[in-house]
């Protein structure tokens, strides 16, 4: 179990110290399934009231759901928004939907990545395929790829979010319109009746900046996204060149896809 003691001390920032503590609780949370309010303020040695505040804060994240004192993780892929639990999660079904994308990427190609931990997984074979320009707001895909021969990187900059690993917001969404890539490649936290959804409406706002930056466009999700909904509409599957999803996924599901007029490929 984390140590609250390892929380980072800003005497001279409380907000970032609030964000420190909060991060943890979420970590704890979806560690343990669910925790009360009372265990959590006597772990971290601060009042019901702030643990209540954070767990607010967390609520309207997507990370948790709060009733009667009691915080419970959504492990789900329509409600969790932290990198650290995508990262854990469908990996190996990630893995052959990468597969399958890089597929469809040429050397000489403009590339752009979104933050999403499916599309993390193309990030290696992009090797084969240089000479490449690829953008991307995600850190942990700009730290891969600037170990890549022939990959001149595109940094998208903007503030910093740690929760998603990746770099938002209106500085950001300017970077994004001020470039135009060959081929888009994105994922999302659902998909239903012919539309994708997120549930953060300020990762709304900056993955439909992407699409309008990008001529050919694809839409990475594993099967478990597949008839969920979330809080926003991010666009209507129209827009995209090409699904790709698993092959976990139900004849049912991908019927839906097709007949919501999508073209969909299935990574064995």
């Amino acid at each position: 179990m984390t140590n609250p003691e390892t929380v980072p001390h800003a005497e001279r920032a409380p907000v970032r110290k609030n964000k420190a503590r909060q991060n943890q609780i979420a970590d704890l949370i979806l560690g343990e399934g669910s925790m009360t309010a009372q265990e959590l303020a006597e772990m971290f040695g601060v009042s019901v009231m702030t643990i209540h505040r954070d767990l607010d804060e967390l609520e309207r994240q997507g990370v948790l759901r709060k009733a009667r004192g009691v915080a419970t993780a959504l492990p789900s892929g329509v409600f969790e928004a932290r990198v650290a639990f995508r990262h854990a999660t469908a990996i190996e079904h990630k893995r052959r939907i990468a597969q399958a994308a890089l597929r469809h990427v040429e050397p000489g190609m403009s590339v752009m990545l979104d933050d999403s931990t499916t599309v993390l997984h193309m990030v290696p074979g992009l090797a084969e395929y240089a000479p490449l320009h690829v953008a991307t707001n995600f850190m942990a895909a700009l730290k891969d790829l600037t170990a890549l021969p022939d990959i001149r990187v595109i940094g998208i900059g903007g503030d910093y979010d740690p929760l998603h690993d990746s770099f938002q917001g209106m500085h950001a969404i300017e970077v994004i319109k001020a470039i135009h890539a060959d081929v888009l490649f994105m994922s999302t936290s659902a998909v239903a009746a012919g539309h994708a959804y997120h549930q953060e409406e300020r990762i709304v706002a900056f993955k439909r900046a992407m699409i309008g930056s990008a001529s050919v466009r694809y839409l990475l999700v594993d099967s478990s996204k597949l008839d969920k909904t979330a809080l926003h509409g991010l666009a209507p599957l129209s827009v995209f060149d090409l699904v790709i999803t698993d092959s976990e996924a139900s004849p049912q599901a991908l019927d839906a896809l097709e007949a919501a007029g999508a073209t969909v490929e299935v990574a064995s």
